[in-house]
């Protein structure tokens, strides 16, 4: 029932009060809400989660945001752009680029098993194709190689051991969260791979932790790691809302020196 009908409900019936207090009672001890209705809200729709996934943030949107706009920069006068989604969970950023961008190829990558039921049980009926693998692979998508138009990616980016709220520790799928003892392992694979994917003047946007293990910052340790690769321009650095640092972006150079 959505919030603005709350008002002008009809009373509960004893099953559906006992339910509702079964409900309160598992929020209360940390079970995350979107658990507990089977969905999480992410831009213009709705994502089936549960167990098993990674339940999709809103900070997340604006690395979305910042993708479409890359696009309409990029193929303001060209046909249907190729985007790839890595490290796809629920599939949350490849379909609102495939609802928000009508006829763009999509494709999202996932290697965890839960992760992609769920992932296909989001795309079922829209034009995602769906790719099973590890993001980083280079035998993952090599036939688009030196094609896609933009890459988006909200890899595991968290150092391990660090400290996590008691509902995010214990629902969100571990291999969702951690990478490494910076937090950065996969990206120091995902950067290479992303530029042998990206045509010339292609985008690429990930998203990173705000503080790495070492004091230095993501914000500072992702964009060296897309300088220190050669094949990457106009790098800079994104804040969230609440004005910590969230994502970084690139684009493809064409006159690679790698």
């Amino acid at each position: 029932m959505p919030r603005t009908r709350l008002a002008l409900a009809a009373g509960l019936t004893v099953a559906q009060d006992a339910r509702l207090a079964e409900l309160v009672a598992a929020r209360a001890g940390g079970a995350p809400l979107q658990h507990l209705t089977g969905v999480a809200p992410f831009r213009y729709g709705e994502l089936a989660v549960g167990p098993g996934v990674f339940v999709p943030r809103p900070e997340t949107e604006l690395l979305v945001t910042w993708g479409l706009d890359a696009l309409r920069v990029s193929r303001a006068a060209e046909g249907a752009p190729v985007v790839v989604d890595l490290c796809a969970g629920s599939g949350a950023i490849a379909l609102a680029v495939a609802q928000e961008w009508p006829g763009a190829r999509v494709y999202a990558v996932e290697q965890e098993p839960a992760a992609v039921e769920w992932l296909r049980r989001n795309a079922a009926g829209t034009t995602v194709s769906i790719v099973e693998g590890d993001a980083a692979d280079a035998a993952v998508l090599s036939t688009l190689d030196g094609t896609v138009d933009l890459v988006l990616c909200n890899p595991p980016y968290l150092p391990v051991g660090v400290a996590l709220p008691g509902d995010v520790a214990a629902y969100d799928p571990q291999a969702a969260l951690y990478s490494g003892v910076d937090g950065l392992e996969l990206v120091r694979r995902l950067v290479p791979r992303v530029a042998a994917l990206l045509r010339p003047g292609g985008g690429f946007a990930v998203e990173h932790d705000d503080a790495g293990a070492d004091g230095s910052g993501h914000a500072v340790a992702v964009p060296a790691l897309l300088r220190a690769d050669g094949r990457y321009g106009d790098i800079a650095d994104h804040a969230d809302l609440a004005g910590r640092a969230r994502f970084a972006t690139a684009r493809r150079l064409a006159d690679s020196t790698v």
